[in-house]
């Protein structure tokens, strides 16, 4: 990321979103910004539920929201949790959802917001099934 006065906004952002997750099964709060190539931020906490595979994560919501109001290139995801030992990462869910969106920075942030683990979404994903897949050479035999 270039400006680190905007990677502070987003750390900023996602640690607000933090506070307003619904965990009440984990009690484990996670947000998340997402930086457009819009130059909006999008933000996403954790939604639980009583039926637990309809939780959606803080990053999908961030996704979802930025697609749903017409976005979908992506600079920068920032996550945050409460965990202060160390760096939470994406779930492998939330990992292929942003592959569907390209390239980009994620910063991992512990909560004192000054520690942080800068990666790409690609790295976060190896071997990553991407859009361009669908258009490979197939046979039909």
């Amino acid at each position: 990321m270039e400006n680190n006065k905007e990677l502070e906004q987003l750390i900023d952002a996602a640690c607000d979103a933090k506070t307003k997750a619904y965990c009440p099964y984990s009690n484990f709060r996670v947000g998340a910004a997402l930086l457009g190539e819009d130059g909006k931020i999008y933000t996403g906490c954790n939604v639980e539920n009583g039926s637990y595979g309809l939780t959606i994560c803080a990053e999908r919501t961030a996704y979802t929201k930025a697609v749903s109001e017409g976005c979908k290139k992506f600079k920068t995801l920032v996550v945050t949790t409460d965990v202060t030992d160390r760096f939470i990462t994406p779930c492998g869910a939330c990992r292929q959802f942003g592959v569907e969106f390209g390239n980009f920075d994620v910063y991992c942030v512990k909560p004192n917001k000054t520690d942080k683990f800068q990666t790409t979404s690609l790295n976060l994903l190896p071997g990553s099934f991407t859009p361009n897949d669908l258009e490979a050479p197939k046979t039909n035999q």
